[in-house]
């Protein structure tokens, strides 16, 4: 986020299913992008995850994830339409060997989903303006999986991108033996829940702005909808408004969480 000229400050009382958030925040008071809004929704999502991981570590439970553990790195990651801009923005800040290795990747991961016949259904989550449901989306993330198919990202079983990571990768915490997550899908694993989830607020905020279907874009096809969408990514808004709309949608989700 920009951080020169006045700021506007705020102090933040969220009420989430692990406990109540409490935060000072600011924002600049002239216009900035919607982009410019991830890193503090993210260090709020972060704060509320950590308060269900002090309730879980009390128990004596302790968290199996550690560098190099990348069982979650090869499933199906979803990234909200204002995160893709800030990957793309990553990418094309690269040094062109890099960058050119970086594609050559992601390209390769679209062509095994070609193969494998999932690239139709991908697009289509990524790209129509239907709303899919949980339903449609479920046996996707199945296939998706059984695929084992590293993130493009991924290199060494590491993240080469681990402080821009999108908001799902932060989210997924385990206290099952690691061994576990080598098999998601038939394995019991002990998850950390996230008390919201800020990649699907960021959705909601995008489509507050630019309307359209709460959409979670396969992070394969994330570059080429970040491309072909890089025009809305000039429009800017105040700060506070920014912040106010993110926080409403933020909210909107929380309510939905409680039973």
């Amino acid at each position: 986020m920009a951080t020169s000229g006045p700021h506007e400050s705020y102090n933040l009382d969220i009420h989430t299913p692990a406990g109540n958030l409490t935060a000072s925040v600011s924002v600049p008071t002239g216009f900035i992008h919607i982009t410019d809004i991830i890193p503090l929704m993210r260090s709020l999502g972060e704060q509320a995850h950590q308060l269900a991981i002090n309730t879980t570590t009390q128990t004596g439970a302790t968290i199996s994830c550690q560098k190099g553990c990348a069982a979650c790195c090869r499933m199906m990651i979803p990234v909200a339409p204002p995160e893709t801009f800030a990957l793309l923005s990553v990418v094309e800040t690269l040094p062109s060997p890099k960058k050119e290795r970086l594609v050559g990747r992601f390209q390769a991961a679209q062509q095994t989903l070609r193969e494998a016949g999932l690239e139709e259904g991908l697009q289509r989550l990524a790209f129509s303006e239907d709303q899919v449901t949980d339903e449609e989306l479920e046996p996707l993330n199945r296939a998706y999986y059984a695929l084992r198919m590293p993130c493009p990202f991924l290199e060494d079983e590491i993240c080469s991108i681990y402080e821009q990571r999108p908001s799902a990768c932060r989210e997924l915490l385990v206290t099952s033996p690691a061994e576990l997550c080598q098999d998601l899908l038939h394995n019991p694993v002990n998850l950390i829940p996230a008390p919201f989830r800020i990649g699907t607020v960021l959705s909601k905020l995008w489509v507050d702005f630019c309307q359209g279907p709460v959409r979670l874009i396969p992070l394969p096809f994330a570059l080429d909808w970040a491309k072909a969408h890089k025009s809305r990514n000039t429009r800017t808004w105040a700060g506070p408004e920014l912040l106010n709309r993110a926080l409403d949608a933020a909210a909107q989700f929380l309510q939905r969480q409680t039973p």
